[in-house]
C-alpha cells in the first residue's frame, strides 16, 4: 500500500477511535455524576456524621454498587450491596474472633466466597463480597472498632440505592440505541431479501439471512436495557412522567421480538428459494412492502406521523397476502406469502387494531 494511503488509513482509524472514545464519555456522563455525588455524600456522612477517620469502605461500596454498567436496576444494586456487606461482616467476625495473619486471610476469603455462593448464584455477587472482605482483613482496625466498617458498608449501600432513585441516569429517558440498531439490521435484511427475489441473487439472500441471525443478540440487549430503565422509573419520583412512554416501549419491544422471528423465518425460506436464480419480481414487491411496514414500526415510537401511517400501510400489506394473487407463483413461492401473514397481523395489533378486525384484513386461504 502506498504511503499516502497508509497515512490516510491511520488518520481514519485515529478519528474513529477518538469519536468512539468521545461517545463512551458522553454516554457515561450521567452515570459518572451519579457515582460522584453518591460516593462523596457517603464519605461526608461516615466521616463527619459518624466520626470515622478513613471511611474507605463507605466510598468503595457506593462506587461498586452503582458501577457504570447500563444495568442500573435497584434490585441489582441491592444485590450488590448485600454481597458487599456479607463480605464485610464475615471478615469482621473472623478478625474479631481470631485476629489477623496469613491463615486468617485465607480463611476469611474462603469463608466469604462460600457464604456468598450459598446466598446467590451470581458470580459478581461473590467477587464483590470477597473484595470488601479483603479490605477489612488487610486494613488496620479503625479506632471505633472493626465493626465500624460494617456500618460504613451499610451507609455506602444506602447511598447507592438512594442515588439510583433520586439521581436517575439519562439512559432511562432516551430512545434505546438497541432499538435503532435492531430496526436498522431488520431493514438491511429485508432489503437484501427484496434484491434476492427481484434478481435471483443467491449471495444477497445469504447476506440477508446472516444479518437476520444477528437480531436475537440485539433483542436481548434491548430487553436488558429496557428492564433496567423500567425498574428505575418505578422507584424514581422524577421519572413518573416517563412511565407511560416506557409502557409504549414495552409493547414495541414485544412486537419487535415477534417481527424479528418472522423475518428470520422469511430469510431462511427465501435463501432456499432463490437457489434456482429465478427472478420473482411480484413476490419482491410484496416483501418490499413488508420492509416498509417494519421501517414504520421502528419509527413509530418517536415519530407520530409514522405511528399514524403504520396501521394503514400494514392493512394494505395484509390485503395483498393471498398466495393465489401472486402471478406465476409456485407452491414454494406461496410459502413466502404465508410467512408474511403473521408479521402483518402482529403489526396491526401493535398499531391498535382489534384482533378480529386485523384477522379480517387478511384474505382467506
Amino acid at each position: 500500500m502506498p504511503d499516502p494511503l497508509r497515512r490516510l488509513e491511520r488518520s481514519i482509524r485515529r478519528r474513529l477511535g477518538l469519536r468512539a472514545a468521545g461517545q463512551r464519555v458522553v454516554r457515561s456522563l450521567s452515570g459518572i455524576a451519579q457515582i460522584v455525588v453518591a460516593a462523596t455524600t457517603a464519605y461526608l456522612i461516615a466521616r463527619f456524621g459518624l466520626g470515622h477517620e478513613v471511611p474507605v469502605v463507605a466510598v468503595t461500596v457506593t462506587i461498586i454498587a452503582l458501577g457504570l454498567a447500563r444495568d442500573a436496576r435497584p434490585r441489582r444494586v441491592l444485590e450488590t450491596v448485600i454481597g458487599i456487606n456479607i463480605g464485610i461482616i464475615v471478615s469482621a467476625l473472623i478478625v474479631a474472633g481470631i485476629g489477623r495473619g496469613i491463615g486468617q486471610l485465607a480463611l476469611i476469603l474462603a469463608a466469604t466466597l462460600i457464604v456468598a455462593r450459598a446466598v446467590s448464584p451470581s458470580a459478581p455477587f461473590a467477587i464483590a463480597a470477597a473484595v470488601q472482605s479483603m479490605l477489612v482483613a488487610l486494613l488496620p482496625d479503625p479506632e471505633t472498632g472493626v465493626f465500624a466498617r460494617s456500618l460504613d458498608g451499610l451507609i455506602g449501600g444506602a447511598m447507592a440505592l438512594a442515588a439510583t432513585a433520586l439521581i436517575p441516569r439519562l439512559d432511562v429517558v432516551r430512545v434505546r440505541d438497541e432499538a435503532r440498531a435492531l430496526f436498522s439490521v431488520l431493514d438491511q435484511s429485508l432489503e437484501g431479501l427484496v434484491a434476492a427475489l427481484r434478481h435471483g441473487d443467491e449471495p444477497a439472500a445469504d447476506l440477508a439471512l446472516a444479518r437476520s441471525r444477528r437480531t436475537q443478540r440485539l433483542i436481548d440487549e434491548w430487553e436488558r436495557s429496557f428492564e433496567s430503565a423500567r425498574a428505575v422509573a418505578d422507584v424514581s419520583p422524577w421519572l413518573r412522567r416517563h412511565r407511560a412512554r416506557l409502557r409504549d416501549e414495552a409493547q414495541l419491544l414485544e412486537t419487535a421480538d415477534l417481527v424479528t422471528r418472522h423475518v428470520r423465518a422469511l430469510a431462511r425460506r427465501i435463501d432456499v428459494l432463490v437457489r434456482d436464480h429465478g427472478e420473482r419480481r411480484a413476490l419482491a414487491d410484496v416483501v418490499e412492502r413488508a420492509a416498509e411496514v417494519v421501517r414504520l414500526l421502528g419509527r413509530s415510537h418517536h415519530e407520530p406521523a409514522a405511528r399514524y401511517a403504520l396501521r394503514a400501510v400494514a392493512a394494505e400489506l395484509a390485503g395483498r397476502l393471498a398466495p393465489d394473487r401472486i402471478e406465476g407463483a409456485s407452491v414454494a413461492d406461496q410459502v413466502v406469502i404465508v410467512l408474511l401473514r403473521p408479521l402483518a397481523f402482529d403489526v396491526l395489533l401493535a398499531a391498535g387494531m382489534p384482533a378480529e378486525e386485523a384477522r379480517a384484513t387478511l384474505p382467506p386461504l
